[in-house]
């Protein structure tokens, strides 16, 4: 618990730090409800990192390392088969 208290502390002498310029409270306050709802939500990302699994996928997908739904299949069969 109480190293709890000393990084809220450290959080609050920080900002007291950046309180004059809005400029850097506002990236904070961004920052800070990224961080809340990712504990809320694990599967949320940032824009940069879709941007990034989108761009990994794309390369993924140049080299053949992607599999491919055949004629008439259904989504089921392709899970199984590939799964």
């Amino acid at each position: 618990m109480e190293n709890v208290l000393q990084l809220n502390a450290e959080i609050y002498r920080g900002l007291g730090v950046i309180a004059e310029d809005e400029t850097l409270l506002r990236r904070a306050a961004r920052y800070i409800k990224k961080l809340a709802a990712k504990k809320q939500d694990e599967t949320l990302m940032t824009e940069e990192e879709l941007l990034e699994k989108i761009r990994r996928g794309e390369e993924q997908y140049r080299r053949g390392e992607c599999y491919e739904m055949l004629p008439g299949e259904t989504f089921t069969e392709f899970i199984h088969r590939v799964g």
